[in-house]
């Protein structure tokens, strides 16, 4: 929020150019809410997004949000093929590189 209250809208440079898990959590928790029996907190690097509650839909909001927030686009195929945060990051991470000037 702005100095007014106003919510401002985020970009990659205040991100410092780097999508980290603690970035993916926070969207999944904004998009989809965080299933009450999994510890969001704990390793969940490896743990495929079903264990975690997130089924397609939910990944595509997900993705949805990434986009917008970090002016990319992923290709359509990430819901189906990126079944874990630890590819997630990786991806958005690929992308925000073809993006970002080096």
């Amino acid at each position: 929020m702005d100095t007014t209250g106003t919510a401002t809208a985020t970009t990659t440079d205040e991100h410092s150019g780097a999508f980290t898990l603690e970035n993916l959590k926070r969207i999944l928790r904004e998009g989809a809410g965080a299933d009450e029996s999994v510890d969001f907190d704990g390793e969940i690097l490896d743990t495929d997004f079903e264990e975690l509650g997130y089924e397609s839909l939910a990944l595509l909001e997900t993705c949805g949000r990434i986009e917008r927030e970090y002016g990319i686009t992923l290709d359509d195929s990430v819901v189906g093929d990126v079944r874990t945060p630890r590819r997630m990051v990786e991806v958005v991470n690929e992308h925000l590189d073809r993006v970002t000037p080096a």
